[in-house]
């Protein structure tokens, strides 16, 4: 028995699948596939600044750390560390108790 194997050509390949192998081969190119730049390491604004204190009664700097949609930013995003970050979102969580944050913002 003669076993019959049919390869697809390149032509042939679905579109996501030929980008893919494009992106591939540049990054193979272009080396471990890092993009160039500078990127700055976040630094947390409450350890770094004494005078930054964290209050739930502090609306506007309450809302720094709130998106338009009304969710808590991310420590990946804002720069805090991992205590601060909690304690953001407890206060957070308590001005929006007192009605000092919304919960979500007022759409258009």
């Amino acid at each position: 028995m003669a076993m019959i194997t049919t390869t697809k050509s390149e032509s042939s390949a679905p579109a996501g699948k030929q980008d893919r192998q494009d992106r591939e081969e540049r990054m193979e190119k272009d080396g471990d596939g890092r993009r160039g730049g500078f990127h700055r390491k976040k630094v947390c604004r409450f350890c770094s600044d004494n005078e930054f204190v964290l209050d739930y009664k502090d609306a506007r700097m309450m809302q720094s750390f709130v998106t338009e949609h009304g969710k808590i930013v991310p420590r990946r995003i804002s720069g805090n560390c991992a205590m601060h970050q909690r304690k953001l979102t407890t206060a957070v969580k308590r001005a929006r108790n007192l009605a000092l944050v919304g919960y979500v913002s007022m759409g258009a």
